[in-house]
């Protein structure tokens, strides 16, 4: 049981830890059926696969459109939103997305069973799951269609079993290897084999440790025990092989193209990708902080202090950071970085901030409460900008939240014994508000109404799609039509679209008119999630308005060319 700096945690009423869960459980679950919550491309691509599948009749094989994007993930993701849509009958947002965050939610209750463990303090336990939801890579990841949330649950279990009941999992031959086998190879089945790498060596890494590095007895009673945990977890795993009707398929689409196709430098050099740019080892580095979002000081600071407790750190935050250190050398090896492959270790980070919460210097806290004041701002002059142009967007609610998140803020500032209790709360506000300055673009002016749904009905409709099977989001807006997908970057003049598409969307700035011999169906507002450098310049001199926000204009053209030949030309496949 930690004492010192943590005891007076126990002597807090619980009643604002259980507010503050409250309000983390609501954050999460609030427009969850947006398409425009913080996301990944990859959802879209994941939902057509699951689509096209479930309207297959059929498990295996996996179906889709998309050029070289079939076997792209393990099934286990697409059969879950076959049987969160029932079989695609319920196809929206909510159903593909609830059993993520029904998945985060139950990674927060292994965070706090094993934060009040590993303390003997119920509040820090309370604290490690709060600082997991309020992390931005939680909320980005833990809540859209991704694999993401199910693989950093089944994943961190075997790593809670081993900690929570430390002994008796350490010293089972059989019973616990082959459950953590088990839990992996369920993992595996939503992302890859190859993530059985980290997470073996990581978990040898804890036996040889838990044998204080005495290679015989590990050799003699571990490595077998790591066998049968990787035998299973690969024997799990290789069901797909078995199961699917075209097993060469997924060779040489997943394991050679979707995972060694991840070592290929494409055209550069391996060695220059490492050192420098993007994509570098040294970017990586940034992936812990980057992920916590808010909490991005705190983090950076719990390296600092645990290099200086790293002689009296106790065996639970060492054998923690053995994980985070293997998954960051495991994913620096590929030619692709990016912090989000970092996010399996995630509740591991979560609790070792949680243990040291009293240890990070308030002025740490101080500056994630300007980080988030500075967010907060940010979203209050891009909505009072909206507001101008396009009266009656934000109501009383908005506003109400931003004022609380800013006043909570400032008293985290201000008083010292709320500096460090108020940063979660703050973090989990700023990502409400987030969530409810994106709502408009969800509502009445960001869909089209029944009357346009109904006028292309069965017909085939031109969208922009910036992104691999973008057009997905347009399936829900107009779901009885037939929707195709054209390259959005470079910009296509309205000229070019109407001579192409009969029925076709275009996004125009705000104050932009569509084409004037068009017939004008229906608008919607829209917010553009990909730019060009030209954009992204233009936006850093100022012309944020212009660039991040448009209307989308259903127009049927007057007299447009046909012919299947020239539609495939510019199709985003």
């Amino acid at each position: 049981m930690l004492r010192g700096p943590m005891r007076h945690l126990s002597e807090s009423r619980p009643l604002p830890y259980v507010a503050a869960l409250l309000l983390a459980v609501f954050v999460y679950f609030y427009g969850l059926n947006g398409l425009h919550i913080p996301r990944n491309g990859d959802e879209n691509v994941y939902a057509h696969i699951a689509r096209l599948t479930a309207q297959s009749g059929e498990w295996l094989p996996l179906q889709s459109e998309l050029d070289h994007m079939r076997n792209t993930k393990p099934p286990l993701l697409f059969w879950q939103g076959i049987a969160s849509t029932q079989w695609a009958t319920e196809w929206d947002r909510w159903h593909l997305r609830y059993p993520s965050v029904i998945y985060t939610l139950l990674t927060a209750w292994l965070v706090f069973l094993l934060g009040r463990r590993l303390s003997g303090e119920c509040a820090v336990g309370a604290t490690a799951a709060l600082t997991f939801l309020a992390f931005f890579s939680t909320y980005r990841y833990g809540r859209p269609y991704l694999t993401n949330p199910a693989e950093t649950f089944w994943l961190f279990l075997p790593f809670f079993s081993l900690l929570y009941w430390r002994e008796r999992a350490f010293d089972s031959r059989f019973a616990v290897p082959l459950l953590l086998g088990i839990a992996t190879g369920i993992g595996l089945l939503y992302k890859s084999f190859a993530l059985l790498a980290p997470v073996g060596l990581a978990l040898a890494w804890w036996y040889l440790y838990q044998r204080r590095y005495r290679w015989r007895p590990f050799l003699l009673h571990d490595a077998p025990k790591l066998l049968l945990f990787g035998g299973t977890a690969l024997a799990l795993f290789a069901l797909w092989f078995l199961l699917d009707p075209d097993p060469q398929a997924v060779w040489r689409e997943f394991v050679l193209g979707e995972n060694a196709g991840k070592f290929d430098a494409r055209g550069g050099s391996y060695w220059a990708q490492l050192l420098w740019g993007g994509s570098s080892i040294w970017a990586l580095l940034l992936g812990y902080p980057l992920n916590s979002g808010l909490l991005a000081f705190p983090v950076a600071a719990l390296s600092v202090v645990a290099w200086r407790r790293r002689y009296r750190m106790g065996d639970e935050e060492r054998m923690l950071w053995m994980w985070m250190i293997v998954l960051f050398f495991i994913f620096a090896l590929p030619s692709q970085r990016s912090a989000r492959y970092l996010i399996d270790a995630m509740p591991g980070v979560a609790l070792l901030l949680a243990l040291n919460w009293q240890r990070i210097p308030r002025a740490v806290f101080i500056a994630s409460h300007l980080f988030a004041v500075a967010v907060i701002g940010l979203l209050g002059w891009l909505a009072f900008r909206l507001q101008d142009e396009l009266a009656g967007l934000y109501g009383a609610a908005f506003w109400s939240v931003l004022a609380l998140a800013v006043l909570l803020a400032v008293l985290g500032m201000s008083v010292s014994r709320w500096t460090r209790g108020l940063g979660n709360v703050v973090a989990l506000l700023t990502l409400l508000l987030l969530a409810m300055f994106l709502r408009p673009f969800d509502g009445e002016r960001g869909r089209y109404d029944a009357a346009v749904q109904q006028a292309v009905q069965g017909a085939e409709v031109w969208v922009p799609c910036d992104f691999r099977a973008g057009f997905e989001d347009h399936r829900f807006l107009l779901p009885a039509a037939t929707i195709r997908g054209y390259h959005a970057q470079p910009p296509r003049a309205q000229e070019e679209l109407q001579a192409r598409y009969a029925l076709f969307a275009v996004q125009l700035p705000l104050a932009g008119q569509p084409c004037a011999d068009c017939e004008v169906l229906g608008s919607r507002l829209e917010i553009r999630g990909r730019h060009s450098d030209e954009e992204i310049r233009a936006m850093l001199a100022g012309e944020v308005m212009s660039q991040l926000f448009v209307r989308e204009w259903l127009l049927r053209a007057p007299a447009a060319q046909s012919g299947s030949e020239k539609k495939e030309e510019g199709e985003c496949r």
